[in-house]
């Protein structure tokens, strides 16, 4: 007896299958009308349901940059560490490679930000005017760093007197 439902279930499935598909291929095919059901859904393309683009691997974007990263914001501890204990005025260069490496970590976390949070493709005016703003934030700011660094007392000392007033 349980052989026949078997049998049974089989047919059944696939008379209803057959049943089934020409109606499934006449919605898909008979109408040339863009706005026809589809089932599964509507493909629309050119709006955020399309897939993300991903630009070609490259070690120089990706590993590297990361692995770069992660040994700066590293080598940050003991390069602040030693040049609080030497002091900006006895050893400027160590100075300006501090103020320097603050820039660029900096840089990076801030473009990181626009990178996760401002996408291109989602804010298409915005995202570009965030990063140049950042850049150009960036470049101001190395130029301040430099300056105050060869022309005034320098990053260590000024943080120094700000922390002994």
């Amino acid at each position: 007896m349980s052989a026949s439902l078997v049998l049974r279930s089989n047919v059944s499935r696939a008379i209803a299958r057959r049943a089934a598909l020409p109606s499934v291929s006449q919605v898909r095919y008979a109408s040339q009308d863009p706005n026809a059901y589809v089932p599964g859904g509507p493909v629309l393309r050119g709006t955020v349901n399309d897939a993300t683009t991903f630009p070609p691997p490259s070690r120089a974007a990706g590993s590297y940059h990361w692995a770069f990263e992660k040994i700066l914001s590293a080598a940050l501890v003991p390069m602040t560490a030693a040049a609080f204990v030497t002091g900006g005025t006895q050893h400027p260069v160590l100075d300006g490679i501090l103020g320097l490496s603050l820039i660029v970590h900096s840089h990076f976390g801030f473009d990181q930000i626009l990178i996760d949070y401002v996408h291109k493709r989602k804010y298409p005016t915005i995202a570009p005017i965030a990063t140049w703003s950042v850049r150009a934030a960036t470049v101001a700011a190395a130029v301040g760093v430099f300056q105050f660094n060869t022309n005034d007392i320098g990053l260590t000392e000024l943080i120094a007197k700000v922390w002994t007033a």
